[in-house]
């Protein structure tokens, strides 16, 4: 089993990578965490009992590339779908614009089923998912006070070492 930790200003998130069914999604999702390109990057858009997203390094949801270069294909299997609290899933903006953005669900979100690719959940550290949740947000749904993942750890028995 692979997992990340996201070291996050408001606690640790410890997610599960499901490789076997995202193979190119986890790679670059893990990757990206070794390397430090999460570091100190925030939590740009929070949408209370919807999701929690991040993964752009410029901050403004429009920005971020994957370890292939640009963007990459989606990874959708219909065993894997958005049915609660806690799912690891890659933002896009269209089909296969996959590139560094990633959101963790609140809730049950079955309308997002098929148009993203899930790599993965919430091992341990809900609580802490549940608590950014809350957080004050504008009216772009950015939280008023940053939210950051400070660093990343990881832990492998069959990921790439990039």
């Amino acid at each position: 089993m692979s997992s990340v930790i996201l070291h996050t200003s408001m606690g640790n998130i410890a997610v599960e990578l499901y490789r076997n069914e995202a193979p190119k999604t986890c790679d670059n999702f893990y990757t990206l965490a070794k390397q430090g390109y999460y570091n100190n990057v925030i939590f740009h858009r929070i949408i209370p009992g919807f999701m929690i997203q991040g993964g752009d390094p410029t901050g403004t949801g429009r920005g971020g590339r994957s370890m292939y270069g640009d963007k990459f294909e989606d990874e959708i299997t219909k065993k894997l779908k958005h049915t609660g609290a806690g799912v690891l899933s890659m933002a896009n903006s269209g089909p296969s614009t996959n590139g560094s953005q990633f959101f963790i669900t609140l809730a049950p979100t079955p309308h997002l089923d098929g148009k993203h690719t899930v790599f993965g959940r919430v091992l341990k550290g809900m609580d802490v998912v549940e608590r950014m949740g809350k957080v004050r947000t504008d009216t772009s749904d950015r939280p008023t006070e940053p939210v950051k993942i400070l660093s990343c750890s990881i832990s492998s028995s069959d990921m790439p070492v990039a």
